[in-house]
């Protein structure tokens, strides 16, 4: 009995430890404003669109002219125009617009899950760069046309590129191994990551697959913090079955990395194998998730940051030497 009891305190005892405590319990609360650019979109109505539209004009002035031009791909001065191809884009029903305007209005009735999570992660990210402004974030329908842009300090999310991976409409729009991540409960975490790419600069000054994998494994790394509440597959955009079987191969997939001395490659064709999204990762195997490089990297981040406790979140970000964090990581998958 008293080895069991120790045996459960030693456990107790290393799950508290396994975590670290970046952040201190009193922040300052910032309330990210969400404008519902959505919902005054879809309240146009098709006999009195061009006055509707006056309206949006009206009350969106500055927006309105950046979605007609760079989402829509109007004039911004032909209302008569814009609002006759408006009420096509409302109408349409073969190419699923109509039906996806419905979905949209029907899952988007309630954002308080995106609210709450935007809050929680911008009230971290403003105690860790204070100097930074905090972005105003719009929705918006797209016509599938775009996921996530910004301009100034507005970063812009087409709600109708998150309604669920099987959603039918997207068999003709985006490849298969994008559509895990086509859901709502993605949207505060690719906001987050979109806004930690626009404003943490990539400081090293080699550049090697090593140093872009460790750049990108520092921003998920990030991002976990941020949202600790989100399931570590989901933070990178993984499948449970693509997370599983990058576990079960973590050891082989390092052995081969180094075996091919990838880590030193500048070329832009291994970049984009290990980086960029696709159905798998041709320098590994034709049945891994895409992205490893990524994966890979933060792997080592997490091993670098819980072996190095002394180093704060800015400091790691902060830090371009991706060879003196690969040593003092200890990675031995």
């Amino acid at each position: 009995m008293k080895k069991f009891i120790l045996i459960l305190l030693t456990a107790i005892l290393c799950a508290c430890q396994g975590g670290r405590e970046y952040f201190p319990r009193n922040l300052e609360k910032i309330e990210v404003n969400i404008m519902r650019f959505d919902s005054a979109l879809l309240s146009v109505r098709v006999d009195s669109a061009e006055v509707d539209i006056k309206h949006l004009y009206d009350d969106y002035e500055e927006f309105m002219n950046i979605y007609v031009e760079n989402v829509l791909g109007f004039n911004t001065q032909d209302t008569l125009e814009l609002s006759k191809s408006y009420v096509k884009f409302l109408t349409d029903t073969t190419l699923g617009f109509a039906q996806t305007n419905t979905e949209v209005k029907k899952q988007y009735v309630d954002i308080t899950d995106i609210q709450n999570e935007l809050n929680e992660g911008f009230t971290k990210i403003h105690y860790l760069y204070p100097d930074l402004k905090i972005p105003t974030i719009y929705l918006l329908v797209s016509g599938f046309n775009t996921t996530i842009f910004s301009y100034d300090n507005t970063i812009a999310v087409g709600v109708d590129m998150y309604l669920g991976s099987d959603y039918e409409y997207y068999n003709n729009v985006v490849y298969n191994y994008q559509k895990p991540t086509m859901a709502k409960k993605f949207i505060a975490g690719d906001v987050l990551s979109y806004y930690i790419s626009q404003n943490v600069p990539f400081t090293s000054k080699h550049n090697r697959l090593l140093e872009h994998m460790l750049f990108r494994g520092k921003q998920i790394y990030l991002l976990e913090q941020l949202l600790p509440n989100i399931p570590k597959r989901e933070v990178i955009g993984y499948t449970e079955d693509q997370w599983n079987w990058c576990i079960k191969w973590e050891k082989e997939i390092w052995n081969k990395m180094m075996d091919k001395r990838d880590l030193f490659k500048t070329e832009s064709m291994v970049m984009n194998s290990y980086l960029n999204e696709g159905p798998f990762t041709s320098e590994i195997s034709q049945d891994s998730p895409g992205r490893l490089g990524i994966w890979v990297g933060w792997r080592i981040i997490d091993s670098y940051m819980r072996h190095n406790e002394d180093v704060t979140l800015q400091e790691l970000m902060k830090d371009g030497d991706a060879q003196k964090i690969l040593e003092k990581s200890f990675y031995r998958p």
